[in-house]
């Protein structure tokens, strides 16, 4: 009966995994629920002051030795250090060293070389203790690339699952991880100037990577390398992110993963898009969300590519789009829309036929420019927004001229509680200036009014 109960509580805190506050909560209720929150709680490291305290005698007297006294007599509640499934090597190095500096007062070289030697310490026992599913390591000093040859380092990394690495790590510690991860499905490559000549056998030696997150600014032998080996990979991806810059990305290669469901491109030039002329016949049976973060390919190019992909299309994003042809396409071949954002202001009709046409459509963004009425715009979103439909973003352009009044504001809420909606109105406002409404502190006072009353949901963003 209290494992039953141990296992109902640990299905209802996994829930709680971001929630540290209630977290800590569920520590004082009783042991059974210290038992099973601490698990959840320490995944990843909260205390390095406590992780300390776990370390093996052998490993403290290494400590005393180099006149590193941190670690209190105090015997540990629990092996904290076998709930750890995340570690960042990074959030070590700067966690030990700022737990040092607060306790000792030493030369700044002792300071680097002590946290050296307590963060192998700490790598050690997690190796022989844990099992880790993430991995984080943007940049490893070449002294710390050891910690994936330590006793117990196979165990603990075997079904590593997602891995954060940047791309000029030294070789050998991808080689390294290539003879034990084999089951990264996440995998977010960071390129600087460099490209590891380990990272392709790191990549060739998964065979079930779900998602792909690639980010480079600059233009490298490695990368091209990188991109030549996906065209021989598995057909496995399901989400790809690509941030590029202005760098050049041979785009064919997407056309090989044929399951996605998720594509994100991220490119400063519209030309980096030449590519895509390939992916225009390419059926993506599975895409549901397709995201250009700045510019995107030329729109007789994205009309045939939805032409073909859009009916499962759930999500969709351009920066802006002025061109009628694209606009109708999208209402047309991608009626299952639920988030879109590209559209300017001065198209009130346009968002109409939106309305109309789409559905399913919960959350839309508008880019905001010149002199424009916020009451018109809020007049279409009340009388033609479908049932489902609940989130308005608006994105103030720097010159964009807010013509809002507050009794028009309090219109536009007091019309949305007669709407047949499941959801509160969510008011997102970016890319905010001097002339936006929010400086007005009357609006101000009415949003604040109706998100007391739960009506709106408020966020802003400054920009």
């Amino acid at each position: 009966m209290s494992q039953l109960l141990a296992d109902c509580l640990n299905e209802i805190f996994k829930y709680l995994e971001n929630d540290n506050v209630t977290l800590y909560s569920c520590l004082l209720v009783n042991h059974l629920w210290c038992k099973v929150s601490v698990r959840i709680l320490w995944r990843s490291i909260r205390n390095y002051g406590t992780l300390i305290n776990c370390l093996p005698n052998e490993s403290k007297e290494i400590l005393y030795e180099n006149g590193i006294i941190i670690s209190s007599s105090k015997p540990p509640m629990f092996n904290y250090a076998s709930f750890c499934k995340s570690l960042s090597i990074g959030v070590v190095n700067d966690n030990i060293e700022l737990l040092l500096k607060q306790q000792q007062s030493i030369p700044i070289q002792n300071l680097l070389d002590n946290t050296y030697i307590v963060s192998q310490e700490i790598f050690k026992l997690l190796m022989n203790q844990t099992s880790l599913r993430k991995l984080i390591m943007k940049f490893i000093p070449r002294r710390d690339i050891i910690f994936a040859s330590f006793p117990g380092a196979k165990d603990c990394l075997k079904n590593l699952s997602e891995l954060h690495c940047g791309s000029g790590i030294c070789p050998e510690f991808f080689y390294q991880l290539s003879q034990i991860c084999h089951k990264i499905q996440t995998l977010y490559i960071s390129s600087l100037k460099v490209v590891s000549n380990g990272l392709t056998d790191l990549i060739s030696a998964q065979k079930n990577l779900k998602f792909l997150h690639m980010i480079h600014y600059y233009n490298c032998e490695g990368l091209k390398d990188i991109y030549n080996l996906l065209t021989k990979f598995p057909n496995t991806l399901n989400k790809l992110h690509i941030y590029a810059g202005r760098t050049h990305v041979p785009l064919s290669f997407i056309a090989k993963f044929t399951n996605l469901n998720e594509i994100v491109l991220s490119f400063y030039e519209s030309d980096a898009f030449e590519d895509f002329k390939t992916l225009q016949y390419v059926r993506f049976l599975q895409l549901k969300n397709l995201e250009f973060e700045y510019e995107c390919p030329r729109n007789e190019l994205l009309i045939k590519f939805l032409e073909l992909n859009g009916r499962y299309l759930k999500k969709f994003k351009i920066i802006k789009s002025n061109d009628q042809s694209l606009n109708l396409t999208i209402m047309k071949f991608c009626p299952n829309i639920e988030k879109l954002s590209g559209l300017t202001n001065n198209e009130s009709e346009l968002l109409k036929m939106f309305f109309n046409n789409c559905q399913y459509l919960e959350s839309i963004k508008i880019y905001c420019e010149g002199y424009f009425s916020e009451k018109n715009l809020f007049e279409v979103v009340t009388k033609y927004s479908p049932k489902n439909f609940y989130e308005l973003e608006l994105n103030y352009s720097y010159y964009a001229k807010s013509e809002l009044l507050p009794d028009d504001l309090e219109s536009f809420f007091v019309n949305w509680t007669h709407r047949v909606s499941q959801k509160p109105l969510s008011l997102i406002i970016t890319g905010i200036n001097k002339y936006s409404f929010k400086k007005n502190d009357k609006n101000k006072k009415i949003v604040d009014k109706y998100v007391e009353l739960g009506i709106v949901k408020f966020f802003e963003f400054e920009e």
